[in-house]
């Protein structure tokens, strides 16, 4: 079953707080406004997807989307930094950003923020926003209105189960295997957030007392606790693909790998990629997604604010759009990104839930019990350790 056009489903605006009049106020000023998203531009179909959202955001509000595509979040976080040094406290060129981890922390800890403004968009009705919920946590940082929910992100491993019926059930049996089938497995560059990740999964299975990641790294606690991690990775590397002497760049570039069949296996932070990638002929029908048995690093996707964007009221015009059930529920279908919902389903009124009941399956498309438990990301100073240090170890 194909989900019907946006159009034909109802687009809720259901208020919450504010007022009817304040958010009234907030979509008057917002008429007109362009909002410059600054969003990673890796991905064809996220991109396509965010241009979908300006095109309904301009009919529905008169509010225009462009995005700026970014190779690195930190792109866009440096620029707010320096118009904030030029005095530049209004007027900025940055309206929205997806922002996660390390780059949230350091804005809010420089306050770089605009808000709290979540609470107020209509559609935060939807979410669970309470005590630790994935939604008001960003990498142990507790959100506090800072930044939106859009996305639901879940770390996957992704198989030709034509060629590894079997795949490997733990971060440690990756070694194993990778010295069974040689050449046939690799990582992006963790200089990427998706190599990245894959250094955090094994850190998190490895580590001596993994609760210790939940805190600010401390040099000792670097040290204990890493010294397992590079043990193993140091086993599993001259296994890898052109003897982990280089990397892809990305998730895209392995896909590639996979689909070429360069590579057996790959990974994503999209447990429905697999199948939206068979669906567009950039997978073979035998992919699959798989995750090791103790569960997988899981997290949400936030958009923020700066303190000076030029067009705030448009952004949370576009911030609260992405929140509605029927933009949740075409974000999710596999034929348009294959992102799960953010939105808490015991909070959907009928047509909420109507729009997600509507959705295609596919035989690659796991269901959220398929996927293990959700392990909590580090705190966001380990990223940063982590990937300093194995460039340090394992770059020249």
């Amino acid at each position: 079953m194909r989900l019907a056009t946006l159009a034909a489903l109802p687009l809720t605006l259901a208020l919450a707080s504010p007022a009817l009049a304040d958010w009234q106020a907030t979509l008057d000023a917002a008429k007109g406004q362009t909002v410059y998203w600054n969003a990673w531009g890796g991905d064809d179909r996220t991109n396509a997807f965010i241009q979908w959202v300006g095109q309904e955001t301009e009919r529905l509000y008169g509010v225009k989307v462009e995005q700026v595509k970014l190779t690195d979040t930190a792109e866009a976080v440096t620029r707010v930094i320096a118009e904030k040094a030029a005095g530049q406290d209004s007027g900025g060129s940055v309206d929205l950003i997806w922002i996660n981890g390390p780059n949230f922390l350091a804005m809010k800890e420089q306050r770089l923020l605009h808000g709290p403004f979540t609470a107020d968009l209509p559609n935060a009705k939807y979410v669970d926003l309470s005590g630790a919920a994935p939604a008001a946590v960003d990498f142990t940082v507790p959100v506090e209105g800072m930044e939106s929910p859009w996305r639901l992100a879940k770390f996957v491993f992704v198989h030709d189960s034509a060629r590894v019926p079997e795949p490997p059930r733990s971060m440690a049996a990756f070694v194993d295997w990778a010295a069974a089938h040689p050449g046939r497995m690799t990582h992006p560059d963790p200089s990427n957030f998706m190599g990245a990740t894959f250094l955090k999964q094994a850190l998190i299975e490895l580590a001596p007392d993994p609760a210790v990641l939940q805190q600010p790294v401390t040099d000792a606690a670097f040290e204990a606790t890493t010294g397992p991690l590079w043990a193993w990775y140091d086993a599993l590397r001259p296994n890898l693909w052109r003897g982990g002497a280089t990397f892809p760049e990305n998730q895209s570039v392995q896909q590639q790998l996979l689909n070429d069949g360069e590579l057996d296996i790959a990974m994503s932070f999209d447990p429905a990629s697999t199948a939206a990638a068979i669906e567009q002929g950039l997978l073979p029908d035998t992919a699959r997604v798989f995750v090791p048995e103790g569960g997988t690093i899981g997290n949400v996707s936030f958009v923020a604010i700066p303190y000076n964007a030029a067009h705030a009221a448009g952004a949370e015009v576009v911030a609260n759009f992405l929140l509605d059930p029927a933009t949740q529920a075409h974000m999710q279908n596999i034929e348009v990104l294959g992102s799960f919902s953010v939105l808490d389903p015991a909070k959907l009124d009928d047509a909420g839930r109507a729009a997600f009941t509507a959705l295609p399956t596919a035989p690659a498309l796991p269901q959220l019990e398929d996927l293990g438990p959700t392990l909590l990301e580090p705190h966001a100073s380990w990223m940063t350790r982590l990937t300093g240090e194995w460039a340090r170890r394992y770059t020249k």
